[in-house]
């Protein structure tokens, strides 16, 4: 069995596919590309995929992970290209790595997110960002399942700052531009958290919705501030102890090792 990590990205009109709107034309496009998927045991067998924290809907992201497990050894490269052209254009299978390394999932620590404030004076979010981020607690409430919950969206913030405007912005008037890292805490805080309390702490109201966009997630480094690429390891990683276990495995005896 070989594993293959992937990079996909949720560009464009396609933010507002749910995650399993992305599951199902990405099971269409594992077909038409006739991978050869491995499958769960038990009635119904389903492709053996492995998504990790999922951007939510209405988020574009340039950086969402999946792993997946196949039967025979593919190419990563080459792969990646016959998905990508399955898929829809803005969800787009942008990087793929044989996984030489465990715990993908563990790598995902933090994210950068982009935050556009079209509306907003660049004075006037830099204003909220200090208020923000010299408060030692800011609670924000956000429905859930049973009800209102009340929780801090400042602690779980590494970095909030105000990027520069670019010059060739979609709308007139002016825009402030947001970068937020965020620690992946329980409960997760999310962008829409964090502007919930820009408004708690200055009354920050941008006149439309924020969009908002994942340029990265991985391991957040603390002594840097960065989050680096979770696929990195993979691909420094010696293949030949992984090739010679592969090897081994295969020329064992079915009946090896039992008692």
């Amino acid at each position: 069995m070989q594993r293959i990590r992937l990079r996909y990205t949720k560009r464009g009109r396609l933010r507002f596919t749910s995650h399993r709107d992305f599951q199902r034309a990405f099971e269409r496009a594992l077909r038409r590309a006739e991978v050869p998927m491995a499958y769960s045991a038990g009635f119904t067998p389903h492709p053996k995929v492995s998504y990790a924290n999922a951007a939510p809907t209405g988020t574009g992201s340039e950086a969402e992970y999946l792993e997946i497990a196949l039967t025979a050894h593919r190419d990563p490269e080459t792969l990646r290209g016959l998905l990508d052209a399955s898929m829809p254009q803005g969800l787009d299978i942008v990087d793929a790595v044989e996984a030489r390394t465990s715990g993908l999932a563990d790598r995902l620590t933090a994210s950068v997110w982009e935050l556009r404030l079209d509306g907003v004076e660049p004075a006037d979010a830099a204003k909220a960002v200090e208020a923000f981020l010299a408060a030692p607690v800011v609670e924000v409430e956000r429905r859930a399942k049973n009800g209102m919950r009340t929780f801090d969206a400042r602690g779980a913030v590494a970095a909030l700052t105000v990027a520069d405007t670019p010059a060739d912005r979609p709308r007139p008037g002016p825009c402030a531009i947001l970068r937020l890292v965020v620690r992946h805490a329980s409960p997760a805080v999310r962008p829409d958290d964090v502007l919930s309390g820009l408004r708690v702490v200055a009354d920050l109201t941008p006149p439309v919705p924020a969009a908002v966009t994942r340029l990265a997630q991985g391991l957040f480094d603390e002594e840097t501030g960065t989050v680096t690429d979770p696929l990195a390891p993979d691909r420094e990683a010696d293949p030949k102890p992984f090739e010679a276990a592969g090897a081994a495995a295969a020329t064992e005896p079915s009946g090896a090792g039992s008692a």
